[in-house]
């Protein structure tokens, strides 16, 4: 972190004019074209105690058959599970331009030893994962011991080779905006592919907030280093409405060549089916779609 001279976080006042002026347009961006775009950056997760090989088959299989349902629509960017179930992913999928992503490094907590963590990423690829989603220390980083946090992202980055590495910063937990916007350049400086709000396992998941002052440090970044990295919004998000804001948010500060699946993802359960459904009603449909 000593390399750059990184820009300080943008001020709540500032955060909260543009967030509040970005919602007013929200319903006019909620077109057939936006919400195709935002599809396609979804990674279709499921992260369950209960999660079964069947029913990470049937769900997978639902990703095969998608086309067949929704000929018109794009699919989605990736199928995110455990590491247990990555083999029963690449077993099962036959489009092969959708990613396996997998959380890893002891997730959701990220309590454990570095050595542990390092293996199960490493394992994971080895099954067939084309991504790789970790948690930050938490803990470490709010005692402020900011090299261990780089540390175990660079030694996790190293493991999993070509692999990409989506960092979980678990945003709720950092609670301010300078804690947030110094996590990502953390995490970015480490080797991050992309940076990522949450788990979707504490009280507070995404907020426009939180991606807002990520999106301005990923293009800090990017001023000074010329290296793009990507960013996912992840958890509560149910209609798309919330996923359309996300959207503004990576648009205004860091431009259309973001909004693309390869820069721009959404980690959600629920959100396919929404979109869906408002496709089904911009097409002169008026029935609602329970497909995933």
């Amino acid at each position: 972190m000593e390399n750059f001279d990184y820009t300080k976080a943008p001020s709540k006042e500032i955060i909260d004019s543009q967030i509040a002026a970005l919602k007013q347009d929200t319903s006019s961006l909620k077109t057939k074209a936006v919400l195709q775009k935002i599809f396609n950056c979804i990674d279709l997760t499921s992260l369950n105690t209960s999660d079964t090989k069947e029913k990470i088959m049937s769900m997978t299989q639902k990703v095969n058959d998608y086309t067949k349902h929704f000929p018109n629509y794009n699919n989605v960017a990736a199928i995110c599970v455990y590491p247990s179930l990555v083999e029963t992913v690449r077993e099962t999928l036959t489009d092969k331009n959708i990613n396996i992503a997998a959380v890893g490094a002891c997730f959701p907590s990220s309590q454990t030893f570095i050595s542990v963590k390092a293996v199960e990423c490493e394992l994971t690829v080895h099954k067939g994962a084309d991504e790789i989603d970790i948690v930050i220390s938490v803990g470490s980083f709010l005692e402020k011991d900011y090299t261990k946090v780089a540390g175990e992202i660079v030694i996790i980055k190293e493991s999993i080779e070509d692999a990409h590495l989506k960092v979980i910063l678990e945003t709720g937990e950092l609670v301010t905006t300078d804690n947030i916007h110094l996590a990502s350049i953390i995490a970015m400086e480490s080797g991050a592919d992309f940076i990522k709000t949450s788990t979707g396992k504490t009280p507070v998941s995404a907020t426009p907030e939180a991606v807002y002052t990520m999106c301005s440090a990923i293009k800090d970044y990017y001023v000074k280093t010329g290296r793009k990295v990507g960013i996912k919004p992840s958890g509560g998000m149910s209609v798309s409405e919330d996923a359309i804001i996300y959207y503004q948010i990576v648009k205004r500060i860091l431009g259309d060549e973001w909004l693309n699946n390869k820069l721009f993802r959404l980690g959600a359960s629920r959100l396919a089916n929404s979109i869906l459904s408002d496709l089904n009603k911009i097409d002169g449909k008026n029935e609602d779609v329970k497909y995933f």
